[in-house]
């Protein structure tokens, strides 16, 4: 799905698939096939967009074999499916019944995550449209914060050089510009704005940047505005955003709130949990430890919580609980309501709709279709609303 900006930027719009289960080129083949071309039903679009999510089996057997990228490619032309961004935050098992830390193996210190990220890359100059601008990966942001000594933030930082050296390569073997871009999340080495400004500082600012998850934004109670100025003061890109809301509680003391955000302490991935009061921004690492939390100080129960629970960004929650809806549109704004678009690709990625409480959770793969079309919807009108048009 495609927008174009007042400023003629075109602007590339698609979904995360990263909330469906692939280990292997099978896998990916039929996320496209499976749900990009009914989602683009859905819609009654011309063409849809999918934030790919290439598990490492499947991007090294697709770097190595030109025949499963045409089989992919075919695919991507039978059900009007587009690619111009990967998700490669994920390496491998994303939808394992405990994912949770393992989420951030290997990190940037492993030359690993190096291997994993040049061969999508070497495959996504392989997919994109041919007359897409560029393409865009996201990533982790560095590691997780613990263990993190000096000697792994080296290695990290060589590690995203022979990265900017290999994108360079793509570009220079196939024609097809390739960027990455970190992205903030909580708990992480890169956790905030000002964390990506300290820790980034000297990459090679023309293949690497900074993806923007707007979920993650909300939860540390940091300003889209605020952010993209402190970005663009530090020289750092903006290569991606992912449109995606968090949740929220206001009384986070009250016996129906705590009863509620039960509801959503799940065992399969890591929900952190963040707090404004003290005069900063305290936390917790999963949604279970605040409930249950024994340590002292205990977070506050009189300030409000946000929890890294990525939500469908057009739904209502039940009360007490909601969404950061309004901050997403807030960010949205920034980011499109000037007289500049500040990026052109966006991945909504709500991947947490089999682990929704019950009531909330699609019964089938139709129902699953109906939420993803509805965000990607929600999404486009409140751009349209921006004054961008359909192009």
């Amino acid at each position: 799905m495609r927008l174009r900006h007042r400023d003629g930027t075109v602007v590339h719009l698609g979904y995360g698939t990263n909330v469906l289960p692939a280990t292997d080129v099978d896998g990916v083949v039929a996320q496209v096939s499976g749900f990009g071309g009914a989602v683009r039903r859905a819609l009654d679009a011309d063409v849809v967009g999918l934030g790919l999510w290439l598990p490492a089996d499947a991007a090294y057997s697709l770097a190595s074999s030109p025949g499963e990228v045409e089989r992919l490619r075919d695919a991507l032309r039978r059900d009007g499916v587009e690619i111009v961004t990967l998700n490669c935050f994920p390496y491998t098992g994303f939808h394992d019944p405990v994912v949770k830390k393992h989420v951030y193996a290997p990190d940037w210190s492993e030359v690993a995550r190096l291997r994993y990220t040049l061969a999508a890359a070497r495959v996504l100059a392989l997919l994109l449209p041919d007359d897409a601008g560029r393409g865009s990966i996201s990533t982790l942001p560095l590691g997780w914060r613990t263990p993190w000594f000096a000697d792994r933030q080296a290695a990290a930082r060589s590690h995203l050089d022979e990265l900017a050296e290999g994108l360079a390569k793509v570009h220079a073997d196939t024609g097809r510009l390739v960027r990455v871009g970190l992205e903030p999340e909580p708990g992480c080495v890169v956790e905030t704005i000002d964390d990506a400004v300290e820790r980034l500082d000297g990459i090679d600012t023309e293949w690497l940047g900074v993806c923007l998850d707007l979920c993650h934004l909300a939860v540390g109670f940091e300003d889209a505005g605020e952010a993209l100025a402190r970005l663009d003061a530090a020289g750092l890109p903006l290569v991606k955003v992912q449109p995606a809301a968090a949740l929220h509680a206001e009384h986070p003391g009250d016996s129906r709130t705590r009863s509620a955000l039960q509801g959503f302490a799940e065992d399969r991935f890591l929900h952190q949990v963040r707090q404004r009061g003290r005069g900063r921004v305290q936390g917790r690492d999963d949604l279970p430890d605040a409930l249950e939390d024994g340590t002292e100080p205990p977070l506050l129960t009189r300030s409000p919580w946000r929890v890294h629970f990525h939500v469908p960004v057009h739904a209502d929650l039940e009360p007490p609980l909601r969404s950061t809806r309004a901050d997403l549109r807030d960010s949205l704004r920034h980011l499109f309501g000037g007289e500049r678009a500040a990026v052109d690709h966006l991945e909504v990625e709500t991947y947490t709709w089999s682990v929704l409480p019950q009531r909330l959770r699609p019964v089938d793969d139709q129902g699953l279709v109906r939420g993803l079309a509805a965000e990607l919807a929600w999404v486009r009108d409140e751009l349209t609303g921006l004054g961008m048009e359909a192009s």
